[in-house]
């Protein structure tokens, strides 16, 4: 079984910052990339950003320049969101995408973590 731990949502006023965590656990051999999405009311869940094993990332246009995901080796993905806006509202969630102990690729969704913009 796998576990991704999300924290660090919260209510910020426009132009604030946050920073979510995510730590993947469980049966994880190895981690192919791990990554943010967001699902607003009544809107799809859509990419933020993610980040391969080797750093590569790549982020929705409508963040690029304000958010910014990294990694540690300890299985942990970051989203620092600086310059944040009334439209970043959402549902955030992490997901991991990664290789089990039998070579199988599989993922795993958080469950999510709520931040709030208010206009």
């Amino acid at each position: 079984q796998v576990q991704l731990q999300e924290s660090g949502g919260g209510l910020v006023q426009p132009g604030g910052s946050l920073r979510l965590s995510c730590v993947a656990s469980g049966s994880i051999f190895s981690i192919n990339a791990m990554g943010w999405y967001r699902q607003a009311p009544e809107k799809q869940r859509e990419l933020v950003a993610t980040i391969r094993s080797g750093g590569s990332t790549n982020y929705a246009d409508s963040v690029r320049g304000r958010f910014t995901i990294s990694s540690s080796a300890k299985n942990t993905v970051y989203l620092r969101m600086n310059s944040l806006k009334p439209e970043d509202t959402a549902v955030y969630y992490c997901k991991v995408i990664y290789y089990n102990i039998d070579g199988a690729l599989s993922d795993h969704w958080g469950q999510g973590t709520q931040v709030t913009v208010p206009s």
